[in-house]
């Protein structure tokens, strides 16, 4: 019984896990990556001890902090794939994707990140990015993506998302809105498109994955 009790976790231990959490949100979403995790702990109120006890690295800071907008992107992608008209789910994606990731700037930076020590983020990741693959080929099929759009392009149309500045946080989403719908036509077959210039090859690299 002794030795049960010992490994439920203290409730103080708790509600410092949960303010180091929310402090990452706040200031990964406003600030980025960069962010020390001092200023982490000092916005949670909570020394740098504790935080490292709970979260030895700020990968795995980051990949907690930023769980729930992975669900949401989730969710976003499985949606596109579910639509019966490719393009129209292709779309669908492009537009949420950009908003999604226009309200937290550490979100996309995590996104277009590495993170080798985060096996559970990169994993999440990548199937996003495999079903939005997927999703592209469809809408190839039909004709209305598109022959030259390559995942590159994804990457490239998130980091330029993300240099965005608004004066507020609606104004950047209604910002972010309209360079979807900007991308949107981009990426849309024409009858008279020229050609795009060579791939450049972004931060990412993911196996068996057509780019």
């Amino acid at each position: 019984m002794t030795d049960h009790l010992s490994r439920i976790p203290r409730s103080d231990a708790v509600d410092n896990r949960e303010r180091i959490l929310e402090a990452a949100r706040v200031l990964f979403a406003t600030e980025g990556l960069n962010v020390p995790l001092r200023e982490v702990a000092r916005r949670a109120e909570v020394g740098p001890a504790t935080l490292y006890r709970h979260f030895p690295t700020k990968e795995i800071l980051a990949t907690e902090a930023f769980a729930e907008q992975m669900r949401t992107c989730h969710a976003v992608v499985d949606e596109g794939l579910a639509d019966p008209d490719p393009w129209r789910g292709f779309c669908s994606v492009i537009e949420k994707i950009c908003e999604l990731h226009s309200r937290d700037r550490g979100f996309t930076a995590a996104f277009v990140s590495a993170f080798p020590k985060a096996v559970d983020f990169i994993a999440d990741r990548d199937y996003a990015l495999k079903a939005i693959a997927e999703l592209a080929g469809r809408a190839k099929d039909t004709g209305k993506l598109r022959p030259d759009f390559v995942l590159d392009d994804l990457i490239l149309m998130l980091m330029a998302n993300n240099g965005i500045q608004a004066a507020s946080a609606a104004a950047q989403v209604a910002a972010s809105r309209r360079f979807a719908a900007l991308v949107i036509q981009a990426f849309r077959a024409g009858p008279a498109q020229a050609p795009l210039p060579p791939v450049a090859r972004l931060a990412l690299v993911m196996p068996g994955v057509t780019r």
